[in-house]
């Protein structure tokens, strides 16, 4: 996830309405002509915000029978709304004392005892892994030039390309106009 996608999220939930569906929908699923009788509101008024709120996949919908029930994504609000106290905080993880084995086993398979990373994992989940090592080596806050950036991951490896492009897709990072900013934790694909 990118820093806009954080932003475009409580952009989306600063409307009163918005706020109001999320509160009764966090008492169970209801349709959609339930939730504008409670709010006093027209049907279509309700589905204008409720499209807002599928945008930003915080709202799913299941159809029983003729009828559209809309869900909230709990798990999903917990996240986005815990990210934006991670903006601007330190990270503190040291991976080589990471209490999850399975993470500590791919680290010390694919760095050297001097720290240099010996390949890029092809396998997704090692590769996630690993770029999780590295951004926890960065600064949250910190903006970084792509020269910066560059000589950071030639301390690893040679292929500073390849994992910086991986750390923007793999939402590890955020780039706009050629500055780097690491993303809150919460963000990552891991």
């Amino acid at each position: 996830m990118q820093l806009n996608r954080l932003v475009n999220f409580h952009k989306t939930l600063g409307d009163k309405t918005r706020i109001q569906i999320i509160a009764l929908l966090k008492n169970g699923s209801l349709h959609g002509q339930a939730i504008a009788g409670k709010l006093g509101l027209t049907p279509p008024t309700i589905s204008h915000h409720l499209a807002k709120l599928r945008d930003i996949n915080l709202v799913y919908q299941r159809r029983e029978k003729n009828t559209i029930y809309y869900h909230l994504d709990e798990k999903k609000l917990e996240i986005m709304a815990a990210a934006i106290i991670k903006v601007g905080g330190e990270v503190e993880m040291d991976p080589f004392k990471v209490e999850d084995q399975e993470k500590y086993k791919v680290i010390q398979n694919f760095f050297t005892d001097d720290g240099k990373l010996k390949t890029i994992p092809a396998q997704r989940k090692k590769k996630l892994i690993i770029l999780e090592y590295l951004a926890s080596k960065l600064n949250v806050g910190v903006i970084y030039s792509e020269k910066e950036l560059n000589e950071f991951i030639k301390q690893y490896h040679e292929d500073f390309a390849t994992i910086r492009r991986e750390f923007i897709m793999c939402h590890f990072m955020h780039r706009e106009n050629g500055m780097y900013q690491l993303n809150p934790e919460e963000m990552w694909l891991i």
